[in-house]
């Protein structure tokens, strides 16, 4: 599958909760996050093209007391997880309020899973 993504996702080491805010119901945790939209781990398949307000508890932040964001989204697709009991959910953001944006690039900036390349430990080779 082609990848069209526009904005590349950030892998967070925080998986926040996030609810389907009209029922209350878990969805899943927080996979992934950008700008544009967000991926959930979930144990329920969704249909693609619903439409809901996903309810996301937010990790602690440096100076921000706000616990919660809710945004309008959209399902775009679901997918098996390579654990089968769970389904990678990819949400489009519909709407950031004023200031979500600004939350959501704290996330990303404090909690992205970031990989450490081993120093390199080869040694030269010896002259011959």
């Amino acid at each position: 599958m082609q990848e069209r993504r526009k904005a590349q996702r950030k892998n967070l080491m925080a998986y926040s909760q996030v609810f389907d805010l009209a029922n209350g119901h878990l969805l899943g945790y927080l996979g992934d996050l950008h700008l544009q939209g967000a991926m959930i781990i979930g144990q329920k398949l969704l249909e693609e093209n619903t439409n809901l307000t996903l309810a996301i508890e937010l990790p602690e932040l440096t100076n921000t007391a706000v616990s919660r964001i809710a945004i309008p989204a959209r399902t775009v697709w679901c997918q098996p997880d390579i654990s089968p009991e769970f389904f990678n959910i990819g949400f489009e953001f519909r709407e950031l309020k004023p200031g979500q944006a600004a939350l959501i690039e704290a996330i990303m900036d404090q909690y992205e899973f970031r990989r450490v390349e081993p120093p390199n430990t080869e040694k030269p080779l010896a002259d011959e």
